[in-house]
C-alpha cells in the first residue's frame, strides 16, 4: 500500500473500516445509570467516619427510646435507702433481698440524691435532648425553607424587606427572650393544662414550650439565608422558565421545582442544626430553663450533679460525656452528608 502524503487532504479509507468485536468490547463501558440520591448514598457509605457516627447515633436512639420500655427501674422511681450509690453498688436492703435469693438488677451508673437509678435517668434525659433537637430542627427547616424560598424567588423589594427582618432577628438575645417568654406564658399554660385534652402541657412544661417558641421565632434565620442563596441561583434555570410558560403558580414552582432541587442542602443543613439545637437545650436546662421536674434532660442532670462534683463526680461524667458524643456524632455525620451531596466532591 502506498504511503499517504502527510500534506494531502485525501481521507484514509482504512479509518472507516468496521470495528472488530475485540475493539467494540474495549470501548464498551458497562456502568448502570445512577440517580443523584443513590450516588450520594454510595459516597456516604464509603465515608467510614460518617458511618461510625451514624452507628453511634442509632445506638444512642436504641438506648434512649427502646431500652427504657423494659428497664426494671423508672426515671422517677425513688428507692429509700439507696441514695448516692456508686455504679454497680447495692443498698443494704437490696443486699438483704439478694441474700434471701431474690434477683435485684444492679444500678449500672449508681443512684442520685433521691435514690433514683441514674442509668434510666440518663437514658430518658438523652431521649428528651434528642427529641428537642429533632423537633426544633424540623421547626427551623419548615420556617426557614419557606421564608428563604419566598424571599429568594420574588426578589426585589420583597427580598429586601424580608432580609432586613432577618438582620433584626439576628440581634435579639435568645436567652433573654426565653426568660421573658417563660414568665409570660407560665400562667396561661397552667390554666390551659387544667382543661381536658391539654394534660400534656404539664408533662412538657412551660420552659420547654418556651424553648420551642424561641426556636420558631429566632433560630430559623440561618436556614432562611442558606435557602435564599440556593433559590437565587436556581430560579434562573430553564425548567423554572418552562414552568412559568406552562402557567404554573408561584407556590407550585417554589414547592415542586425550587425546594425539590435544594433537598440536598436542606438535608445537610438540618442534620448540622440538630447538634446545635441539642446543645442549646442542654445549656438552657443547665440554667434551669429546660424541662420540668422530675422529667430529666442531659443538661438538667449535669446541673444537678454540679453541687456534688467533689464527692460524686460520676453523676456529672455520664451526661457530660453523652452530650459531647451525641453532638460530635451528629457533626461528623453532617459533614459526611455534606461531602456526599456536594457534586464538587465527586472523584
Amino acid at each position: 500500500m502506498a504511503k499517504k502524503n502527510p500534506i494531502s487532504f485525501h481521507l484514509n479509507v482504512d479509518d472507516f473500516l468496521p470495528a472488530t468485536d475485540s475493539e467494540k468490547e474495549a470501548l464498551v463501558q458497562m456502568r448502570p445509570s445512577v440517580g443523584f440520591f443513590k450516588d450520594a448514598m454510595r459516597r456516604l457509605v464509603k465515608n467510614k467516619v460518617a458511618m461510625v457516627s451514624l452507628a453511634f447515633i442509632i445506638l444512642i436512639m436504641f438506648f434512649s427510646f427502646v431500652v427504657p420500655s423494659f428497664y426494671p427501674y423508672r426515671y422517677n422511681q425513688q428507692i429509700r435507702g439507696s441514695e448516692y450509690l456508686s455504679p454497680m453498688q447495692y443498698s443494704d436492703k437490696e443486699l438483704e433481698r439478694i441474700e434471701a435469693g431474690e434477683k435485684v438488677f444492679p444500678h449500672i451508673l449508681g443512684t442520685d440524691n433521691l435514690g433514683r437509678d441514674y442509668a434510666i435517668r440518663v437514658m430518658v434525659g438523652s431521649r428528651i435532648s434528642l427529641l428537642v433537637g429533632l423537633i426544633a430542627s424540623a421547626i427551623i427547616l419548615i420556617i426557614g425553607s419557606i421564608y428563604g424560598a419566598v424571599a429568594g424567588y420574588f426578589g426585589g423589594w420583597v427580598d429586601l424587606i424580608m432580609m432586613r427582618i432577618v438582620d433584626i432577628i439576628y440581634t435579639i438575645p435568645d436567652i433573654l427572650l426565653i426568660v421573658l417568654i417563660s414568665f409570660s406564658i407560665a400562667g396561661p399554660l397552667e390554666k390551659l393544662a387544667m382543661m381536658p385534652g391539654f394534660r400534656w402541657i404539664q408533662v412538657i412544661g412551660a420552659n420547654l414550650i418556651s424553648i420551642f417558641l424561641v426556636f420558631a421565632l429566632l433560630y430559623w434565620v440561618g436556614m432562611a439565608r442558606i435557602v435564599r442563596g440556593q433559590i437565587l441561583s436556581l430560579k434562573q434555570s430553564e425548567y423554572v422558565t418552562a414552568a412559568k410558560a406552562l402557567g404554573a403558580s408561584n407556590a407550585r414552582i417554589i414547592r415542586k421545582h425550587l425546594l425539590t432541587n435544594c433537598i440536598g442542602t436542606l438535608i445537610v443543613t438540618t442534620t448540622l442544626q440538630i447538634p446545635s439545637s441539642i446543645f442549646t437545650e442542654s445549656f438552657l436546662s443547665f440554667l434551669g430553663l429546660g424541662v420540668a421536674v422530675p422529667l430529666p434532660s442531659l443538661g438538667s442532670l449535669a446541673s444537678d450533679a454540679i453541687n456534688g462534683l467533689n464527692t460524686y463526680p460520676y453523676l456529672l461524667l455520664a451526661p457530660a460525656i453523652l452530650i459531647s458524643l451525641i453532638i460530635l456524632s451528629f457533626n461528623l455525620f453532617g459533614d459526611g452528608l455534606r461531602d456526599a451531596f456536594d457534586p464538587k466532591m465527586k472523584s
